[in-house]
Order: structure tokens, then sequence, then C-alpha cells
């Protein structure tokens, strides 16, 4: 059990620090080239890992919410699973002990 709560907590973080990650990007690169530009990588390879949760926000969130929102409602879906299955965790290893969990 605790394996697959740290897991859960793993795939929570990396996908949370992604969406960060493609924001803050996109953000900059917008102050720097205000009429677009060409492809780049690294916000390639940030939509590809945020692609699953924006696509899973956009099927849990209501027909009303639009589509640049998604990001939004993905990024508080995965706050809210992230302090779930932290709290989770702290639960076991009081559980289980302090030193099993290191």
């Amino acid at each position: 059990m605790l394996l697959f709560v740290t897991a859960a907590k793993l795939l929570a973080e990396i996908a949370l620090m992604s969406l960060l990650g493609r924001w803050a990007l996109q953000a900059w690169l917008h102050r720097l080239r205000p009429t677009g530009g060409g492809p780049n990588v690294f916000v390639w390879v940030l939509d590809t890992l945020c692609r699953p949760w924006l696509t899973a926000a956009g099927w849990i969130s209501p027909r009303w919410v639009l589509r640049q929102h998604r990001a939004l409602v993905a990024f508080l879906v995965l706050l809210l699973l992230w302090a779930a299955v932290t709290v989770a965790k702290i639960v076991l290893c009081l559980d289980l002990g302090v030193q099993t969990c290191r």
C-alpha cells in the first residue's frame, strides 16, 4: 500500500511541476516574442507531459468551463490529489513506523 501511495504522490508531483513549468515557460516566451515564433522543444516536452491531465480535466469539468481554463482545473485537481495522497502517506508512515518509510 505504501508503494502505491508513494507512486501516486510522485505522479502528482511530476504533473504539477510540468503544469507550472509549462505556464512559466509560455509566459516567459510570450514576453520575449509577443508575435509568436517557431516551435520550441521545451514547450513540446511540457505539453506532452501535461496532455493526459488536460484531457482528464476536460472530461471531469462541465461544458461551460472554457478550454483555456482546463489547465487550471487540472492543476487544482492534481493539487487536491497530492494533498490527499500526502495525508495518506503520513497516516501510513505513522501506522507502519517512521523507519519503514525511509
